[in-house]
């Protein structure tokens, strides 16, 4: 130490001094780990936004009458679902547990391809289309999960968690948060710095698997295109470790492999619709404050008739640019989507390209089953709401002319 009188270095005893905890650099962005579970299962049986929001769900009627009372049976049900679970993965079997049912319920059909030809011990960055905010990471956790191969991180938008127990909830799931809310591009370019090199450390350093967005935000007119800000923002770490290193060596270091969701029906089609005419019409559209949990509700719960997901293969070193990276993931992404008889039979109820129609595989029923969806429609979201399905079509007709 320095002597503060004669101002020279001198020995002291060595003293127990205990080492200050290393700093966790993620602490605000990362998913909760196995000591913090139950901390948080303790905060959401006390949240009283959640356990009003349940109550309205479940209790309306107790709810408007003893709302105290509803909200002591929500905080009971709470504590009693989460009886046991002392870990991230306990979490995560309760709600395989409701995933599950959630499918047998709302789901014809769920087939999961590709995945037999990945490493079942290696870490992958899965990048897919977006229709569903929680769905289609939770479909690529179920596939995996059912394959015996461990879960997802989850990327999700901090746009998502303007409630505190969102926010719990989500992390609790394995979920880690994607800053868009920031102002500046000072502040805009650190947080996607250290997001990048959060995303890096998972897959070569934890060797556990991510799964994010091709984009921001869900495609709601059924066209699925990669965002090349994407790939820049998940190559910054590697780049910035070596100016010289080649994209391609950063691209394959991540091990990205794109993934094809395909849902026959969209539960949240008509509010993407009355969304997407809102823009068209009026200039711009004002979500509720409520709206993005309704969503969340709303495909869980909604019909979605027969889903199927498609992990493809990965990404290697041979790219030098992020519009390269991007145009392979869409190759995949869209040549991995699968055309169920509503995306042929929106086409042929828009009346164009009968060229690309294939009606081989529509039946009287599905033709039943689409003709009483689209009667819901009101009249002047139909074109809308007829899109999202015809686009998908058009878009695997363009990829092969492309190829050819």
């Amino acid at each position: 130490m320095i002597d503060p009188v004669n101002q020279k270095t001198t020995m002291t005893e060595p003293q127990n001094v205990t080492p200050a905890p290393e700093q966790d650099p993620w602490a605000d962005i990362r998913p909760y780990e196995d000591s913090e579970v139950a901390e948080v299962l303790a905060r959401l049986a006390s949240n009283r936004e959640l356990l009003d929001a349940l109550t309205r769900y479940r209790l309306p009627r107790l709810n408007r009458l003893l709302p105290a009372l509803a909200r002591a049976i929500a905080s009971y049900a709470i504590r009693r679902e989460t009886r046991g679970v002392a870990s991230v993965h306990d979490f995560q079997m309760r709600v395989a547990y409701y995933m599950e049912r959630m499918i047998r319920t709302s789901t014809d059909d769920l087939r999961v391809e590709g995945l037999e030809h990945l490493a079942p011990d290696t870490a992958y960055l899965f990048i897919g289309n977006h229709r569903d905010i929680s769905l289609d990471p939770a479909f690529v956790n179920y596939g995996l999960h059912r394959a015996g191969r461990d879960t997802v991180r989850i990327a999700i938008g901090d746009n998502l968690l303007k409630k505190p127990y969102v926010t719990d909830l989500m992390r609790l799931n394995k979920s880690f948060i994607v800053p868009r809310a920031l102002r500046g591009k000072r502040a805009m370019l650190a947080a996607f710095q250290s997001l990048s090199a959060y995303i890096r450390h998972c897959i070569t350093e934890d060797n556990h698997s991510i799964w994010m967005a091709q984009r921001e935000g869900r495609a709601k007119d059924g066209i699925d295109r990669t965002d090349p800000a994407i790939i820049k923002m998940l190559t910054m770490a590697r780049r910035q470790e070596d100016r010289k290193a080649p994209i391609g060596e950063a691209i394959a270091e991540l091990r990205m492999v794109p993934v094809s969701i395909s849902y026959e029906y969209d539960p949240c089609d008509v509010q993407k619709a009355r969304e997407l005419h809102a823009i068209h019409s009026q200039g711009g559209y004002a979500k509720s404050e409520f709206e993005d949990i309704q969503s969340i509700v709303a495909g869980i719960t909604g019909h979605k008739g027969r889903v199927q997901l498609r992990f493809g293969e990965p990404l290697g070193a041979s790219f030098d640019t992020p519009e390269a990276v991007a145009a392979e993931i869409d190759r995949q992404v869209i040549s991995g989507y699968h055309l169920f008889p509503s995306h042929y039979l929106a086409l042929e109820a828009l009346g164009d390209a009968p060229e690309l129609l294939d009606m081989s595989e529509v039946s009287d029923v599905d033709r039943a089953r689409f003709q009483a969806r689209l009667n819901d429609v009101p009249a002047e979201l139909r074109p809308w709401w007829l899109a999202q399905y015809a686009n998908p079509v058009r878009n695997k007709a363009g990829q092969l002319k492309d190829e050819n």
